[in-house]
């Protein structure tokens, strides 16, 4: 800890933070209840992403719901829920942090939370880049108390910030009035969303508090969000400086020490090299970063029925460590980010998208680039929408969206499910018109007591949706080929199936992943793919349609977006 300090603060001013750190991380250990040793993910570790009130009964604490919702439901399908920032806030549907330290009573209590956290893992948002503009903190600031004088970045508006790294297209600096008179804060993403100044020591401990409060009330995933910006140097990017991955880095050294079964994840909605840089070693930084080029590529891939550039970028990801995984996602309470696939799709094929994605009824929405310059940021749409036209066939749509699942469930890492897609909502264009914000397209707050009677009525679009990703995700927790950490070899069978080979970690297990992109139905010669499939294997088995093949030489076919898991029979002497 020391050197991480010592490397953002100098040697003399890490000493005196030290002093402070350690009785922290003493007090901590009493009061936080974990096991002695981490706890790594495995193939049984399903996320759900969900707001705290994306279910609401009325009379209802919506956490009530929530959990309500979970145990009749998903009970045997989810074991872990990334519960969106529930505390009090002012902008941002949450991640516009008025008080670290309370659940917003419209939600629930600290004790909905600590019950839901003992049936679930539960992911907290740590939104420690930025915090409201009405915070006690930021207030303190205005008001001019000593304690909160260095907790902001003031900037000069006639400074040059050309080179910083631009999210949004709006103004990176906000006038305020406080009682020094008028200043300029950095406010990366909005002006309610003021930035954080880690160059002042107190700020660092005071976020030290949070982390370790989170944990004592029952996070087991800490979910780092927009973190890339927490560092600033002027004449630099601002993003992923190395003062920023000394500090995850020092808050892994922490949480290690107190509570070493809690996982860090960091958010950074960037190009994959930039994204992958936070896993540090392997060993010292995040366990899980979001594999955020994913749900634009699985989108080319249906839109164009070929697969070969979504297959060739997954050949490109190499193995993580035993104590590190991607976190697979296709949709969020965010849009689709279209930064993470600058370099691997071509403009013309983002440009393809974002019409596409319009014709789909979706917005597009755009970042400023410092240059006076804008480019297209993320795609505005409910991701079941995103892959089907409006006027197509309730049929045919739940067949593509279930094979992107497909996808998403074949992968290396961990993978998470936004609650809109486990429940097959669709675009909710009357909250656009409602919030003004094209991202409340896909945030629609439901009925549960609507939802259990769709969830009950197999005509219904939510009926078809959730079984069929509900029987993806039991299926695949019973197979250790499908570990977070189990080896994966991308197969080149036909432009139109992505194909993915999944080797257990001890070897005894292989299930070959063939999903059909495409509308059209595949012709498959295994024979042709052979040599890239293990020796002593006499047949395989589909897991979800208990087809048998009983040779690897035999053809097989796949109807349109159909997904076969075909599971290797070996040589009962190699057994």
């Amino acid at each position: 800890m020391c050197d991480k300090l010592t490397f953002v603060y100098g040697r003399e001013k890490a000493e005196l933070i030290l002093n402070k750190l350690l009785p922290k991380l003493e007090a901590a250990k009493q009061t936080i209840q974990q096991g002695k040793e981490s706890t790594w993910v495995n193939e049984q570790d399903v996320v759900l992403i969900t707001y705290g009130d994306s279910l609401q009964e009325e009379g209802e604490r919506p956490l009530a719901t929530l959990h309500k919702f979970l145990h009749e439901q998903v009970h045997e399908t989810i074991t872990a829920v990334h519960i969106l920032p529930f505390y009090p806030y002012s902008s941002d549907d949450g991640f516009s942090v008025i008080d670290y330290y309370q659940v917003n009573p419209v939600l629930g209590t600290w004790e909905d939370i600590g019950q839901l956290s003992r049936d679930y893992k539960l992911m907290f948002d740590a939104v420690i880049n930025h915090i409201s503009a009405e915070s006690e903190w930021f207030k303190g600031y205005l008001a001019g108390e000593p304690k909160y004088q260095d907790y902001f970045i003031e900037a000069d508006p006639t400074a040059d910030y050309s080179t910083v790294t631009r999210p949004r297209a709006l103004p990176l600096l906000t006038k305020v009035e406080t009682a020094h008179g008028e200043q300029y804060v950095w406010t990366t993403f909005s002006a309610d969303q003021v930035d954080l100044n880690y160059k002042n020591e107190a700020v660092l401990l005071a976020i030290i508090d949070v982390l370790l409060f989170y944990v004592q009330k029952g996070a087991k995933l800490l979910r780092l969000d927009a973190i890339g910006f927490m560092w600033k140097e002027l004449g630099t990017t601002c993003i992923h400086l190395e003062q920023t991955h000394q500090l995850i880095q020092l808050f892994r050294d922490i949480l290690d020490e107190v509570a070493p079964e809690t996982i860090i994840i960091t958010e950074t909605n960037v190009p994959h090299k930039e994204n992958i840089s936070y896993f540090g070693n392997g060993y010292n930084e995040a366990h899980m970063v979001y594999q955020f080029p994913l749900p634009p590529l699985v989108l080319h891939a249906f839109y164009t029925e070929n697969a070969e550039v979504l297959s060739r970028w997954m050949k490109s990801l190499a193995p993580t460590s035993e104590q590190t995984a991607f976190f697979n996602f296709l949709a969020s309470h965010d849009g689709i980010g279209v930064r993470p696939a600058t370099g691997i799709l071509s403009e013309s094929e983002i440009n393809m998208m974002l019409d596409k994605v319009k014709a789909h009824g979706g917005y597009v929405s755009y970042k400023d680039n410092g240059d006076g310059t804008q480019s297209p940021y993320e795609l505005n749409i409910n991701y079941l929408e995103a892959l089907s036209h409006p006027d197509e066939p309730v049929v045919l749509k739940v067949k593509r969206f279930v094979a992107a699942h497909g996808i998403l469930l074949s992968l290396m890492g961990v993978p998470a499910i936004y609650i809109h897609s486990l429940l097959g909502s669709v675009n909710d264009h009357e909250g656009v018109k409602r919030t003004g914000q094209y991202r409340s397209i896909n945030r629609e707050k439901l009925s549960y007591r609507n939802v259990k009677e769709a969830l009950q009525d197999p005509a219904t679009l939510r009926y078809q949706v959730f079984q069929a990703l509900t029987r993806l995700i039991e299926t695949r927790k019973q197979h250790k080929a499908f570990h977070p950490n189990a080896a994966q070899q991308v197969l080149d069978v036909d432009p139109r199936i992505f194909a993915v080979k999944r080797t257990s970690v001890d070897g005894k297990e292989t299930i070959v992943a063939l999903i059909n992109v495409s509308g059209q139905e595949v012709q498959l010669s295994l024979a042709s793919c052979a040599h890239q499939l293990d020796g002593g294997v006499q047949g395989y088995t589909d897991l979800l349609s208990d087809v048998t093949l009983e040779q690897v030489q035999q053809g097989l076919t796949l109807a349109p977006y159909q997904v076969m898991w075909l599971q290797a029979k070996r040589d009962e002497r190699e057994s």
